[in-house]
């Protein structure tokens, strides 16, 4: 829109403001004189700034091209997080609450590893997938920061959770695969049995690191009441020996996070785990296409410049 309106104003200022004039004694010698092949060369560097600013603007735009793809052959294995987001989560005997840290830990986690693929599923009365396998890491670690409570029915039903995680790589041509579910809870909800699922899992021959998350004893947990929210102590219950079996039955290894440095040390400890050689796709390998769009514009300018200067003189 705004290049027509450039070139109606351009045509007016030269029909109205930049006609040429000059005092002379006769026309005789101009009398049957046309145009000619100035009048129209005169419109050149016009023609040039308007290419320019249009070179201009989609050098701004960025353009990227993505047409090529990299294989990445890396050590990498496939991981998926099973977190627990029932409501006995936001007990705050790791800081802020349990869920918060254990999300601010995995991301770190995830930062740690750049060649693996995750996922994450969530579980509390049922289970979902909150991200399916993926090596995009910021998409990765966005979704871990949107997993919170109260998105699905409470409750605590490890085994969908741990079935469904089982589910999202079972079909996966890694040479490793694991599963961290980490849970503060014992099994009370879901239609799949906590021993069926990790009987699944070794099955295909998943791994499972299972971390229960909390103090011993008691642990501060917001209660709301008619005057708002209020801390109280509640017992800690977690199914250790359930965890254990789990852990132990698939080749895993079952821990206990009392606290955020030893939570911090756990996963540093699964950092550790052998890598498996894999070949896995990147993401398109884009190039920046904006220089040959800024340096067609520069050089319409010069072009420019050059016209107006040794081509296109005008009479004072």
């Amino acid at each position: 829109m705004a290049i027509p309106v450039l070139m109606v104003l351009h045509y007016v200022y030269l029909e109205l403001f930049r006609r040429p004039h000059m005092r002379v004694s006769v026309l005789y010698p101009w009398a049957k004189t046309g145009c000619g092949i100035m009048g129209i060369v005169r419109h050149i560097p016009f023609a040039l700034r308007i290419f320019a600013l249009v070179m201009i603007v989609l050098a701004i735009a960025r353009p990227r091209s993505s047409q090529q793809m990299e294989k990445i052959d890396t050590e990498g294995i496939d991981i998926v997080f099973a977190m627990d987001v029932s409501t006995s989560m936001l007990a705050r005997d790791l800081t802020p609450d349990r869920i918060s840290a254990s999300k601010d830990i995995a991301i770190e986690f995830i930062a740690q590893r750049p060649s693996d693929r995750m996922g994450i599923v969530v579980f509390a009365g049922e289970s979902f997938t909150q991200c399916p396998l993926t090596t995009d890491r910021a998409t990765l670690i966005n979704m871990m920061k949107e997993v919170q409570t109260d998105i699905i029915e409470d409750g605590t039903a490890i085994g969908n959770g741990l079935a469904t995680a089982v589910a999202r790589m079972k079909d996966s041509d890694a040479k490793s695969r694991v599963v961290i579910l980490l849970t503060d809870g014992v099994n009370n909800r879901g239609e799949i049995s906590p021993q069926m699922a990790a009987e699944i899992a070794k099955t295909y021959g998943i791994r499972v690191y299972t971390i229960g998350v909390g103090k011993e004893g008691m642990a501060p947990y917001p209660v709301m009441t008619p005057w708002g929210v209020d801390v109280q102590n509640v017992k800690v219950e977690i199914d250790e020996k359930l965890l254990t079996e789990i852990a132990e039955g698939t080749g895993g290894r079952y821990f206990r996070a009392t606290d955020n440095t030893k939570l911090a040390s756990i996963y540093s400890e699964i950092n550790k785990m052998e890598k498996a050689r894999t070949t896995v796709d990147s993401f398109p390998v884009y190039k920046e296409l904006f220089t040959r769009y800024a340096l067609a514009a520069l050089l319409a300018l010069l072009l420019e410049l050059v016209l107006n200067w040794f081509v296109i003189r005008r009479l004072p």
